[in-house]
């Protein structure tokens, strides 16, 4: 069955208000994520890092990440569940826990989890991650909050000292264009 977007966002934003939401959303990005070629044809093929809203509203968040190659993004949190299907590519999640109350707000890494093409993850509310494609090729993949990802207040931790920090979203999409202008050097 062919990848439909309007469906997919309908199916996700009825799962919001479903009685185990993220279940029902990973659910529905497990279909999405499972026919990659459908999924291309949809949304097309990815030429660049980046982050493309597909939907974006007070309780729900979709959108299309493409990871440049080689790309890291440091420690943050989200302050609301999500769900990631990786439709091509790799995406290395690290997971993250804080230390004992050290004034600081640091972390510790506890945990890491690969990603390739048709795996989905949910993530809860209290994730810490740091994400990095280690490949030499983008990687696209769909990532859907329960919330709104781009108002939310939530934190990003130093990748030298892994101190605590206001989440700068700003910084963030940036880091998006340093590793597409690496990418477009490397050509």
């Amino acid at each position: 069955m062919a990848f439909e977007l309007e469906q997919f966002i309908a199916d996700c934003a009825a799962a919001v208000n479903d009685s185990a939401p993220t279940k029902a959303v990973r659910e529905a990005v497990a279909r999405a994520v499972a026919d990659p070629r459908s999924l291309l044809q949809a949304l097309g093929e990815p030429t660049r890092g980046g982050i493309q809203r597909l939907h974006v509203s007070d309780e729900l968040t979709v959108l299309n990440v493409i990871w440049a190659p080689r790309m890291t993004l440091m420690p943050h949190n989200h302050n609301m569940w999500a769900t990631i299907g990786v439709y091509g590519g790799r995406e290395d999640n690290i997971f993250w826990r804080r230390l004992p109350d050290d004034g600081r707000g640091r972390i510790e890494a506890a945990g890491a989890k690969s990603l390739g093409p048709a795996d989905v993850r949910p993530l809860g509310d209290d994730i810490i991650h740091s994400v990095t494609n280690p490949t030499a090729r983008l990687t696209g993949a769909i990532h859907v909050y329960g919330g709104d990802f781009f108002t939310t207040e939530r934190s990003e931790w130093d990748p030298e000292n892994l101190e605590e920090r206001p989440y700068d979203i700003d910084k963030n999409v940036k880091y998006f264009e340093d590793a597409n202008r690496l990418l477009e050097g490397a050509d």
